[in-house]
């Protein structure tokens, strides 16, 4: 069996087995043909000093360190698989050590730029113009909201299902990584926007039978990320936000932030935001500094 089969046979144990999703699985399939690539006699045969060889390559070309080692878990994964499936007798990356990782802040947006996109979203929803015009402009306005009322990653967002907005609820299930399922809250205005967006869905005949709340004519049948992310840059330099600073990502930090620097519980967030790990949600932490130094310089008896 060659590295590409079992390749393969790896990404079809991770789908069958574990549940890996469809990014997940692609995301694996990127590095390990990378890899197996940029090896000698490909991946599935590589010895130590191999692996440690293309991880100094893609170092030096400029991968970040977090590349780096998601590249290196996805390599690990592989050879546990070929251990445990009785493949190879030994796991050449045991004695590697991992990239080591800085803890960035994630980019996020102030409240009052965040509110500045969100009213130019309504702005534009309720200006009339071209039938088209008019449609994009009320799908957007739905996704920012909802976005900024919930947290979602972009690939849950773009993939709500119809039936969300059509019970109108404050709170809606969502699954998320691993297929887990969390609740998350939907704000007033989140809603409203949904409830536009779906009587203007209505009218176009094309959306009728599409199960996905934001249907499109593409493979997945939901609008892409990718048009998404454009569509919000658009949104931002109109808004006299440099759209360089914002992605649908940094619109999930903003919720996680803003929630935080008003009072949230950690916990609560990371449940809202569906990390299986509290250490994930650590990177908020200096949120919450920065809302103990306020709370001390404005309260305290002593404080200047």
């Amino acid at each position: 069996m060659n590295s590409a089969a079992r390749i393969e046979a790896f990404l079809e144990m991770m789908s069958a087995e574990r549940g890996a999703a469809e990014n997940t699985l692609s995301s694996y399939r990127r590095d390990l043909e990378d890899a197996s690539e940029a090896i000698k006699g490909g991946l599935a045969g590589a010895g130590s000093a191999d692996i440690r060889a293309y991880l100094d390559d893609i170092a030096a070309r400029g991968f970040a360190p977090t590349s780096q080692a998601r590249k290196l878990s996805a390599i690990r994964q592989f050879f546990k698989f070929l251990y445990a499936e009785g493949l190879r007798g030994d796991d050449p990356t045991g004695t590697l050590d991992s990239p080591r990782k800085g803890r960035p802040l994630p980019k996020t947006m102030s409240e009052a730029e965040t509110g500045r996109l969100l009213d130019r979203a309504a702005q534009e929803a309720g200006e009339s113009g071209p039938d088209g015009d008019r449609l994009a402009a009320l799908r957007l306005h739905a996704l920012v909201e909802v976005l900024y009322a919930t947290g979602l990653r972009v690939s849950e967002l773009v993939g709500l299902p119809v039936t969300v907005a059509l019970r109108d609820d404050r709170f809606f299930m969502v699954h998320g990584k691993g297929d887990k399922e969390r609740m998350v809250p939907l704000s007033t205005k989140a809603r409203a926007a949904m409830r536009a967006w779906l009587a203007a869905r209505a009218e176009r005949p094309a959306f009728a039978e599409s199960p996905f709340l934001f249907p499109a004519s593409s493979d997945s049948g939901h609008l892409s990320r990718q048009v998404f992310a454009r569509d919000l840059k658009g949104l931002a330099a109109r808004s006299g936000i440099a759209s360089a600073k914002i992605s649908p990502h940094v619109l999930r930090h903003a919720f996680a932030s803003h929630l935080l620097q008003n009072g949230a519980d950690l916990r609560a967030v990371q449940q809202l935001l569906g990390h299986a790990d509290i250490s994930t949600t650590q990177i908020y932490t200096h949120v919450l500094e920065e809302r103990l130094v306020r709370l001390v310089n404005d309260h305290h008896p002593l404080a200047d």
